[in-house]
């Protein structure tokens, strides 16, 4: 990731915004989706294309990392597989649920594969297997998940 380019995707967002845009002064994180450069520039298209607009993570990989949780009002830079800006988005709602609760709206909201409920879990309990052992965790139905809804606010 080049700080260059992302400073220059930012300087431009903010410059396609009115004098007295409440974005003037935010901050930002720059990251892509997923564990891989194939994942962030597969679900990074998703959130471009308006049908991803919800994500999740392990409550544990936050803590692992000593990171607060994503409040609303966030604003990402989404990368791709190559590390460069596809979209920015703001982060507007985010809650914490246990994998086992989370339901069909948030499943379909998140805009992968078939968008239903068994093909998120299978997806999700995946892509968990996979992350946790790093951090020494294993994949539970009773594990927390920070859930985020967001909407694109550049691209």
């Amino acid at each position: 990731m080049d700080e260059s380019t992302l400073d220059h995707y930012w300087y431009a967002f903010l410059h396609s915004l009115p004098p007295n845009s409440r974005y003037f002064g935010k901050t930002y994180v720059a990251e892509g989706f997923g564990d891989s450069p194939n994942l962030a520039q597969e679900l990074g298209q998703l959130v471009v294309d308006g049908i991803k607009t919800g994500t999740c993570s392990a409550l544990w990989e936050w803590e692992a990392e000593g990171k607060n949780i994503p409040q609303p009002g966030l604003i990402t830079i989404v990368l791709n597989g190559n590390g460069d800006p596809m979209c920015i988005i703001e982060t507007m709602e985010v809650f914490v649920c246990r994998y086992r609760d989370v339901d069909e709206e948030f499943a379909e909201s998140e805009g992968e594969g078939d968008h239903s409920l068994e093909y998120w879990r299978r997806a999700h309990k995946n892509f968990f297997s996979r992350v946790l052992p790093k951090i020494g965790r294993e994949f539970s139905e009773d594990m927390p998940l920070v859930c985020e809804r967001f909407k694109v606010i550049y691209k």
